[in-house]
C-alpha cells in the first residue's frame, strides 16, 4: 500500500509516495542529506544542481562498492559450497 511521506531534502520539502513504511523513507532522505552536507562542507559556493549531482554520484559510488562487496562474498560462499560438495561426493 503506497503511503505519502513528506521529506527536506537541501531544506525543501518533498511528498513523496512509497510502498516503504515512513521512518525508511525518512531514514533515506536523512542519508541523502548527509551526502549533500558532506559536499557543501568542501565546497562553499557551489550551484545547487551541481552539489545534488555530486551528491548523487557519491550514492551511487557508496551502492557500486557495496554491490561490488556482496559479489564477492558471494562467489566465496559458493566457492566453499562446492569444495564441501566435493569432499561429500568423495565420501560416498
Amino acid at each position: 500500500m503506497k503511503r505519502t511521506v513528506e521529506v527536506s531534502i537541501m531544506g525543501q520539502k518533498f511528498m513523496v509516495r512509497s510502498d516503504s513504511d515512513e521512518h525508511y523513507v525518512e531514514k533515506i532522505a536523512e542519508y541523502v542529506n548527509t551526502k549533500v552536507a558532506e559536499i557543501t562542507t568542501k565546497s562553499k559556493s557551489i550551484p545547487s544542481l551541481n552539489v545534488v549531482i555530486l551528491a548523487a554520484m557519491n550514492i551511487a559510488d557508496d551502492y557500486m562498492r557495496m554491490r561490488h562487496e556482496k559479489e564477492k562474498v558471494y562467489a566465496g560462499v559458493e566457492k566453499k559450497v562446492l569444495g564441501m560438495l566435493e569432499l561429500i561426493d568423495l565420501q560416498l
